[in-house]
């Protein structure tokens, strides 16, 4: 999976998350509200995926262009 594609999803979930929070809450649904914890934790987590696969190929690219540079 595309770093792009872990952060959209990571940000659906995200936002998934939060509406099943806030429904749970309003409607008195701890079970709903609990697994929209869940969501919104493994969409954050899904985000740092993305952002940590970006930092790999910038240094990936870093180090490319050193090499080629000598």
């Amino acid at each position: 999976m595309s770093s792009t594609t872990d952060k959209i999803k990571g940000l659906a979930n995200e936002a998934v998350g939060n509406a099943k929070q806030a429904i749970g809450k309003a409607t008195g649904n701890e079970r709903l509200r609990s697994e929209g914890e869940v969501q919104e934790t493994k969409g954050e987590a899904q985000q740092l995926v993305g952002k940590a696969k970006d930092a790999v190929k910038s240094a990936a690219d870093a180090v490319k262009k050193g090499i080629d540079r000598v």
